[in-house]
């Protein structure tokens, strides 16, 4: 880890929803195609690691599966939160288990305010251990995300 870069502060989980195959891992075939939101993490992720499937990019992270359903295709890929929600919108969405990948979240300062980057690792480790994290995670409901572990001191 970086000095400057604090740890992060939660770790969310990433799923796709409605997919022929049941595990991410063969959601890479010849001739399948995923949407995604243009722009989004999940696009630059996917567009490095998919070898043979193609990619169609929604016009945003929210309109994936609208877009997915409207251009009939196999797979979306987004934030699991956004995913469940859908799914409870629109009959027939499937998430898969497990995720395909991880976004951790953190906060940072410019090089050289050594001063303000001990500070920041101090308050995030603070408000991690203190419960804080969790407690606004639950307050705002969010689910599927994790309090990433302490830092190692």
């Amino acid at each position: 880890m970086h000095p400057n870069r604090p740890p992060p502060r939660t770790t969310p989980r990433n799923t796709p929803p409605r997919c022929p195959p049941r595990a991410h891992r063969r959601a890479d075939p010849p001739g399948r195609t995923s949407a995604v939101g243009a722009g989004s993490a999940y696009d630059l992720f996917l567009k490095r690691e998919l070898k043979a499937a193609t990619l169609v990019r929604a016009p945003t992270s929210p309109a994936v599966v609208d877009f997915f359903m409207v251009q009939n295709l196999e797979v979306a890929a987004g934030v699991k939160q956004q995913l469940e929600m859908d799914a409870k919108r629109v009959p027939g969405l499937r998430l898969l288990d497990g995720r395909f990948m991880v976004i951790n979240q953190a906060i940072g300062t410019p090089r050289g305010r050594e001063a303000g980057a001990k500070y920041l690792r101090e308050f995030v480790e603070e408000m991690k251990a203190s419960g804080f994290i969790a407690q606004a995670l639950a307050r705002h409901g969010i689910e599927g995300a994790a309090v990433a572990a302490a830092a190692p001191r």
